[in-house]
């Protein structure tokens, strides 16, 4: 009775995304190519072994000067140098600048010797071998030291970072061929219910068509992880049950099902979960969401065929579109960053004032579609329509999701509330 009680207690959101945390181990890391790091997860400080850039070097088209050489110069009353070759960048200069002389420079190519500063060329005219000076500079102007950007032995970049185009660049500037990032977990993904039909087939009296693993399936890889769609599994426990032992032969590391969580007759998700390995909970204090199971199939003393059945995370996501999705983001997009190593698990979050009124709320945290906009210096969460969780377009009008608290009963236009962000 103690477990059936725990099991049918329903959690807070903190809780329940505790319990899928601990679940979700990260895996071990691999070893990639520079080039196929983009999108994956740093698994290891990056240090960099050289300065960069490696020399000083100019900043702008212009003139490699002594700045003592130009004092007190003005449009009027110019210092005109001699000027003793120029550089382009990607050599270096064979002479030094002395004194009352200047070297023609462009931009990147490195400070020659003796010289301290760089007179821009539109600040100059040049007049036969020589040049007019018309600013006064200064030690260091438009000069780039070595190791602005990193210097030898410090750290670029952390584990746990999200390597983006900045941080390939970076990379390519260290000179870093290869790099440790988190391996992508494989997630399995599987629909059930007699009412589904594949997308290609066409629509019988009393069907719709499997939405689900493709929401889901995009989901999934926007979250880094590799998805592995599993098909469709009917209302009947022996097709439900091979469906879930051929994910296991698919070497998943995370199972998504979705629908059959709830509590009618045909809702056997958590019964087969159960039979399967174990179910942890299967109710969440959340709108849409509530029905949503969490346990893990297989057994890591279990044998089948050649290989471990081991023991693998599975969540039971609710069949309606709108909730599969929202439990989604609220769940397993942190849980597939987890598994990869990262170092910020969740999107982003902004206060916001609810341009629209929601009365009637019950005790649940609600999470509102909305569509942020930005004006009179606040944001403002506009409801996309009606919120039933059966509605997905308001999904697609949807740029973010206004929270309500579950001690509010309603929350009136003008409230302040915390959104979190989808784009």
């Amino acid at each position: 009775m103690e477990k059936r009680d725990k099991q049918q207690s329903m959690l807070s959101v903190e809780e329940a995304r505790d319990r899928v945390l601990r679940a979700c181990h990260t895996l071990d890391p691999e070893r990639v190519s520079m080039l196929d790091s983009l999108n994956r997860i740093l698994a290891e400080d990056i240090v960099a072994d050289v300065d960069i850039p490696p020399y000083a070097n100019s900043a702008m088209d212009g003139y490699a000067v002594r700045a003592s050489d130009t004092r007190g110069a003005t449009r009027d009353v110019p210092k005109r140098l001699r000027v003793i070759g120029d550089l382009a960048a990607g050599y270096v200069a064979d002479t030094a600048v002395t004194q009352d002389t200047a070297l023609r420079i462009m931009t990147g190519a490195p400070l020659p010797e003796g010289a301290d500063a760089i007179v821009r060329v539109e600040d100059t005219d040049i007049e036969g071998d020589s040049v007019n000076i018309y600013v006064s500079a200064t030690s260091g102007q438009f000069v780039r030291p070595a190791g602005q950007d990193l210097r030898r032995g410090e750290r670029a970049m952390e584990r746990g970072t999200l390597i983006r185009p900045q941080e390939l660049g970076v990379l390519a500037a260290l000179g870093i061929e290869t790099v440790s990032v988190g391996r992508r977990p494989r997630v399995g993904i599987l629909a059930t219910g007699d009412e589904l039909v594949e997308v290609g087939e066409p629509l019988a009296p009393g069907k719709i068509r499997n939405s689900n693993s493709f929401s889901n399936f995009a989901q999934v890889v926007q979250a880094g992880g590799i998805p592995v769609l599993l098909g469709i599994a009917r209302d009947r426990a022996d097709e439900l049950s091979a469906k879930i032992r051929g994910a296991l032969d698919q070497r998943v590391d995370l199972l998504i099902t979705s629908g059959g969580v709830s509590v009618g007759d045909f809702d056997i998700v958590k019964d087969i979960l159960a039979a399967e390995g174990e179910i942890d909970f299967w109710r969440v204090r959340m709108k849409p969401g509530k029905p949503l199971a969490f346990g893990h199939i297989g057994n890591r003393q279990t044998v089948r065929g050649d290989h471990d059945t081991r023991r693998i995370p599975v969540i039971g996501l609710p069949g309606n579109p709108v909730s599969a999705m929202v439990s989604f983001e609220t769940f397993l997009r942190p849980a597939i960053l987890q598994m990869q190593g990262a170092g910020t698990l969740y999107r982003r979050t902004v206060d916001a004032v609810l341009a629209d009124s929601i009365p009637d709320k019950d005790d649940r945290r609600h999470y509102v579609r909305v569509c942020l906009t930005y004006h009179a210096g606040q944001y403002h969460a506009h409801l996309t329509g009606d919120q039933d969780s059966g509605i997905l377009s308001s999904m697609v009008k949807a740029n973010a999701l206004a929270i309500i608290p579950e001690d509010w009963r309603e929350a009136p236009a003008g409230s302040r509330v915390e959104v979190m962000l989808l784009d």
